[in-house]
This record gives structure tokens, sequence and C-alpha cells, in this order.
């Protein structure tokens, strides 16, 4: 997930769906075969990104999708919290979806289990998608990662906290966020909300790291526990340590981080777009947005998320795969579904379109040369998924021990 740092307003906290269209083909899969066979029901299985919009907009898909093709879209939607799992469980038990909606695509394009982008994705629709997506969507030569949404991140700040505690401009380097954080401290709100749960630590740390002269790969190899990113791990320990952040970073998820900000409780926090969107529909904290601070002396990275739609094959579906990604991929299509979920497009039209609205800039303007999570990297989602569980532990425990632990995970996956 997405640009500008904090977690989705309304992100879900647990599953809910169901099928859509008549005849949906229950457990999913396909029915039928797709083209001269005859009408196809295909199965998608998707992430909610927010209850009020998520499913409402894959019903109406469903509806449309079923007008323009004759085949019938099977919908299910599934809460952040609990996608890996479900869908993994899926796959292991050969009920994959034809369509899955998830930030991690590489393992199964190795496993030969994925359509790439020649078998199923309209030309015009692949050479409209930034070049910064292709990229990461590509595993061995081939495209297999379609983006859905994408996000940036910023450092989002509480302009009256900031007041209150006497600082007169965001922090520039990471000295300065400690010494801010803590100021907002001693006035008895949380410096800087710190969110190292299971949701979405690797988008957190990512940020961090990045700012700090470090990554997770480095020459086709993996450098979670290089001495940069001990030393950022170490910083957070420290931010943590000093109370200047929320108690229990470790059980921390982003929208608990975002809601403390929301409240007005929080003096910074990582944020995106949609964070930026519900603070102006509650109109409760007069917030900046501003670079992220760098610790190495370099200009402000920024992390950028894309969520992938992917394509499962199975015999007979792949006519109506490929008329879900012509549907999905107009511009009325996957542009209406960004703007309601509140993220950054990924295409060039897209990008063109949304630069009409100044607040999303900051955003726009980064996003080409964002910087993502090894999404190409069939290992990518074991380690993902160990950093969720692990990375927290940091907080009570031994920063280097944590990340050789976690380099030894990515090392041993392949």
């Amino acid at each position: 997930m997405v640009v500008a740092g904090m977690a989705i307003a309304g992100l879900a906290l647990g599953a809910c769906g169901g099928g859509t269209g008549a005849g949906s083909a229950a457990g999913g899969g396909s029915t039928g075969g797709g083209g001269s066979q005859g009408p196809t029901t295909i199965k998608l299985v998707a992430a909610e990104y927010s209850k009020e919009h998520t499913k409402a907009f894959w019903d109406a898909f469903a509806k449309t999708y079923k007008e323009k093709t004759g085949n019938t879209l099977d919908v299910q939607i599934v809460s952040w919290d609990n996608i890996d799992q479900q869908s993994s469980t899926m796959i292991q038990n050969n009920q994959a979806p034809d369509i899955l909606n998830l930030n991690a695509y590489a393992s199964y394009a190795k496993d030969g289990l994925l359509y790439n982008s020649d078998e199923v994705l309209p030309a015009a629709a692949k050479s409209d998608i930034l070049d910064t997506f292709v990229k990461y969507g590509t595993y061995q030569g081939k495209m297999y990662g379609f983006p859905d949404l994408s996000s940036a991140r910023a450092l989002f700040y509480n302009k009256a906290l900031f007041k209150q505690a006497g600082i007169t401009n965001p922090p520039k380097t990471w000295d300065e966020l400690e010494a801010d954080a803590k100021k907002i401290a001693a006035t008895g709100n949380v410096g800087y909300a710190l969110p190292l749960g299971p949701e979405e630590s690797q988008g957190e740390f990512s940020m961090w790291l990045f700012n700090n002269g470090g990554d997770w790969k480095a020459d086709g190899k993996w450098t979670i526990n290089s001495d940069k990113n001990v030393q950022t791990l170490t910083f957070l320990k420290k931010l943590s340590d000093e109370k200047v952040t929320q108690n229990n970073p470790a059980r921390t998820n982003r929208a608990d981080a975002f809601d403390l900000f929301k409240s007005g409780k929080a003096g910074m926090v990582i944020g995106f777009s949609p964070l930026a969107g519900a603070l102006d529909q509650d109109k409760k904290v007069d917030y900046g947005v501003a670079p992220f601070p760098s610790n190495d002396n370099t200009e402000s990275k920024t992390f950028g998320v894309t969520d992938y739609l992917m394509a499962f094959k199975k015999p007979g579906n792949q006519a109506a795969v490929k008329a879900f990604y012509d549907l999905y991929y107009q511009p009325d299509q996957v542009n209406t579904f960004i703007k309601a979920e509140g993220f950054l497009p990924v295409t060039k039209s897209g990008v063109q379109q949304f630069s009409s609205d100044p607040k999303l800039k900051v955003y726009l303007d980064t996003l080409p040369n964002a910087r993502l999570t090894p999404t190409d990297d069939p290992t990518w989602d074991k380690v993902k998924l160990a950093v969720q569980q692990n990375l927290g532990k940091a907080m009570t425990g031994d920063p280097k021990a944590v990340l050789d632990d976690l380099q030894k995970t990515a090392e041993n996956a392949g």
C-alpha cells in the first residue's frame, strides 16, 4: 500500500464480502470456457481499502463487467488484516481466485501460476502504466504484477502541537525529529506515532531505512542487517525508550497510529494522501505535510507503494481475465476507484488527470521515481511476513539480533 504516509482511514478490521452476480461459482474458480464456449464466471479476491468505497466499487464494476462481456465476476472482499493468510490458504488448497488483489506477486510468478502481461493485459493499458510500476511488477523479464493504485509517504505534523511545544518548522534531520518529539511529549502528547505492528511494519521501516542510506537489497543480495539498517532500527528503539512514541510500538498498527494523529494527540506520523483526505473531512486537526527527514545528508527519499491485481492461470479463463483488465484500466474505472479511496494513480493518463488537484502535487511530483520494497523478488512475501511479525521485537530487545534473524530468513527463503 501507497505516498504521503498514513494508514488508510477506516481500514477494515474484519473480512467482509460475498458473491456478486447471479450464478457466481461457489468457492471461486472458472466455469465454462472463455470466448466461444460461452459466458464464464471468474472470481476476484480484493483487499478492503475502506468500508465506504471498496465493496461498492467492485460491486458496480461487476455489474458493468457483466453488461459489457456477458461474463460474471464473483467478488470477495477481505480485510488487509487477513488477506495474506486467506489468499495463501486458497492457493495451497488449489482454490486460487482468478484475480487476486495483493501487495506481493513474484512468488506466484516464479511458480508459474500467473499470466504475464503479454497474455492478458491489453497493450494500451500496459503502455499507460507508469514505468516505475512496470519495473517493480516485472519478474525475469515478464510483467506479472498489474498495479491497482499507489501511494507515497511523507511526514504529517500537527501544527497546533508544534506551536504549543514552541516548534516553528517541521524537522529536516533525525536529530531535529527526536528533539521535536521530546518537546511534544513534554506537553503530554505523543511526539511521534510509531507503528511497528504486524499490519505494515515493513512500510514504516522502509521510509526510515531509505532515508538513512539503507535498503532491503543491494546488488541482488539481501542487506536487511546492514550497518545502516541496524543504526536505523536502533534509533527507533531509542525513540521508544525515550517515551516520545506511544506505548508499545510493536503492537501498534498504522491504522492505530493514524487514529492517534486524527485525534490530535500525536505530533508526527508518516502518512499518505488517504490520511490527508480523512483529516480534511474531519476538520479537527490543523496539519502540514513535509518531506520525511533524512539522516544521511541527502535529499529526502519517498517510499512508494502499489498493490497488484494478479491473474492466475486456469483452464478457460484467459479471455474473461483479459476482459477484466481491459475494463479496469479504462480511465473511468481505475481512476474512479483510486479517487474514491484517496490514493494516487498508477497510469500516465491518471497523473495528468489528478494533477489538477493542488493537494496531490507533492505526491505526484515524486511518484514516478518512488522507491518500493522488493516486490519483484519471489521470496519477498515470506520476508515481508517475517518482518511484520518480528520487527517490533526490537523495541524490547536487540535491534541487531532482530535484523540478523530476518536476514537469515531472507537468505533461506529462496
